[in-house]
């Protein structure tokens, strides 16, 4: 029974630790990084079928998915909520922002950024660790046999079993095998500058020097032609970790229109490779998901441009019906019932962080006058301000929380004259996004 208690206890307080993360996220009008389960609203079905591609790609296969959406949608809501879904399957994750630094059309760079920001759920930039488990896995089984640990056998057949899957990596990439092996030597005569020379390089690396070039026997370094065949070894060596695989998240892909068209062209042409890649399942255990606004997918200088990729991806005429299932998952914009919902579920998780919300002054009567008040500065546009809205509901959470004499209905009292005079210079940076 104690050690039950002791358990509970653990968890109210990881509860409310990450209760105070959330709102904590709200404040700085940020994505959670975890608990977005707490707060989503109307994703009940892309999240099963997100669940359902998952428990395939961990069958030894390959999928993707492209979220479609405007900007307020929840496109990078969904993705992260993806992360969330992924790890507790026990996927490793990588998430991508598609910019004028990382673009579409740079595979090698897209390579890079990915193995940059591999993360398990306890660890960030993890792709050491998750090389060091595997490589410790092998140990730790074979010590399970009976071999002491001190044992010069250990070494040997550890060795072994490492050049089993490293054959095996070598069919697919003979420099990453051959880096590979090197750290494993490296790290266990105790030349740790060489061992990170090695992770550098399998991170796709530029500024790796000559003479780990020498040592591990490899040339040049990842290029635009084998990085897909890297990104496919690296998850097979992830898999020997024991996870179930990889999920890259791709925001932003729409940034991929304000190149030229030479570099728009060869960045669809990437997406594409990617595509027939997962089609054959040649990237097994790996989940690729994009997402981007509805201009990426449908105008001239989007993935139109190129008819054999949008046939691929390319949806089913909306007949009011939408169906997740597609390639793409095609979000509605935010409305007032679920901005309403949304401000339910924050007071929880707010009471949760700090203790129960004054629902006098925060009664549905007032989230409803905040909400139209809020909006009214962006002509009423919902869609525009779940962001700034969240973090003013937070703010007025907080005030009633110091001030019992603070009245929120005072400065939300909805009046129609309100009109973006009044907005602040974030507020009208929004308001000049091309939608």
């Amino acid at each position: 029974m104690r050690f039950t208690a002791i358990s509970a206890s653990n968890s109210r307080d990881e509860r409310k630790l990450e209760s105070v993360a959330i709102i904590n996220s709200l404040r700085r009008g940020t994505v959670p990084r975890s608990g977005l389960s707490r707060l989503a609203v109307g994703l009940g079905t892309e999240e099963k079928v997100i669940t359902s591609q998952l428990n395939f790609v961990a069958a030894n296969h390959a999928d993707c998915k492209f979220v479609r959406g405007e900007y307020g949608s929840g496109k990078t809501f969904l993705i992260s909520r993806a992360v969330e879904l992924a790890r507790s399957q026990k996927f490793a994750t990588s998430h991508v922002v598609i910019s004028p630094d990382t673009p579409l059309h740079k595979l090698q760079t897209v390579y890079a950024k990915i193995c940059s920001g591999i993360s398990t759920n306890t660890e960030e930039h993890a792709l050491k660790s998750i090389i060091d488990t595997w490589i410790y896995g092998i140990e730790d089984r074979l010590i399970s046999t009976g071999i002491d640990e001190n044992d010069e056998k250990l070494a040997e057949l550890t060795a072994k079993e490492i050049e089993a899957v490293l054959t095996r990596v070598s069919g697919i990439s003979s420099g990453l095998a051959a880096a590979l092996r090197t750290y494993y030597t490296a790290n266990n005569k105790g030349d740790f500058a060489t061992a990170q020379s090695a992770i550098g390089w399998i991170s796709g690396d530029t500024t790796v020097g000559r003479s780990f070039k020498s040592q591990a026997g490899v040339k040049g370094g990842v290029t635009e032609a084998d990085a897909l065949l890297f990104l496919k070894g690296i998850v097979y060596v992830i898999t020997q970790a024991g996870y179930s695989g990889l999920l890259v998240t791709f925001d932003e892909v729409e940034t991929a229109q304000a190149f030229g068209r030479p570099q728009r062209e060869k960045g669809y042409i990437n997406l594409r490779q990617i595509v027939d890649m997962i089609d054959k399942n040649e990237l097994s255990n790996c989940f690729f998901l994009f997402a981007g606004t509805p201009a990426f997918f449908d105008s001239s200088k989007g993935i139109r441009s190129l008819p054999p990729l949008y046939d691929r991806i390319g949806i089913i005429a909306d007949d009011g019906f939408s169906n997740p299932m597609q390639t793409q998952i095609v979000l509605k914009k935010f409305d007032v019932e679920k901005l309403q919902e949304v401000s339910r579920k924050v007071m929880e998780i707010y009471a949760e962080a700090y203790g129960e919300v004054d629902k006098t002054r925060v009664s549905p009567r007032f989230v409803k006058s905040m909400i139209e008040k809020v909006t009214n500065r962006f002509g009423g546009r919902v869609d525009v301000v779940p962001r700034l809205y969240l973090r003013e509901f937070v703010d007025v959470l907080d005030k009633c929380a110091l001030y019992p004499n603070f009245t929120p209905i005072d400065k939300y009292a909805f009046t129609p004259e309100t009109s973006q005079e009044t907005l602040n210079n974030e507020e009208k940076a929004v308001m000049e996004v091309s939608w």
